[in-house]
């Protein structure tokens, strides 16, 4: 009776188990002094890294709880709690996004920031369950390599170079 107290159900646990993985995680990153100095990139790649040390140490919990070849689809309500958590984190991270100048664009590259967020750790979670290389090595990898690919993607001022270019060359050919 003193657990319904507290939850209604055992996936209501579940949900609390997987938000808490997450504050605990951002809570022993804030700890460490050198975390405060890391740029976006650094602190992302931190939070993932960190995040997955935690899941291994609960490995056989996680995988029963999101049984995906059983459940698909209905795994992902246990993370709700989970992904508020993560998007809260992410918003926190300020990575640069182009200045819009329009706030209805400049909510909607937030919203996809976290969206595209959330799918890159549900993707890496997906290749870390079933990844079977010692000491989970091969995530580890795919942690790294996917977080360079997309910050590389998003650095804005390369980005914004090209762009200016383009304005160059477009006010040119009007012009001539």
């Amino acid at each position: 009776m003193e657990f319904y107290k507290h939850y209604a159900s055992f996936e209501a646990l579940e949900k609390d188990i997987f938000d808490q993985f997450a504050k605990n995680t951002i809570a022993l990153l804030n700890k460490d002094e050198s975390y405060g100095t890391l740029g976006p990139k650094d602190k992302y790649l931190s939070f993932l890294f960190t995040f997955f040390e935690t899941l291994t140490a609960n490995r056989s919990f996680v995988l029963l709880c999101l049984d995906l070849k059983k459940n698909g689809f209905a795994t992902l309500g246990k993370l709700k709690k989970l992904k508020s958590t993560f998007d809260h984190y992410i918003t926190g991270l300020d990575i640069e996004t182009w200045d819009t100048k329009h706030e209805r664009l400049e909510k909607l590259q937030q919203k996809s920031k976290t969206e595209v967020a959330w799918t890159h750790l549900l993707t890496i979670l997906r290749f870390w369950m079933t990844d079977s290389s010692p000491a989970f090595e091969k995530t580890d990898l795919f942690i790294e390599k996917s977080v360079r690919a997309s910050f590389d993607l998003l650095d804005i001022s390369k980005t914004k170079s090209v762009v200016d270019l383009a304005k160059f060359l477009v006010k040119e050919v009007r012009h001539s």
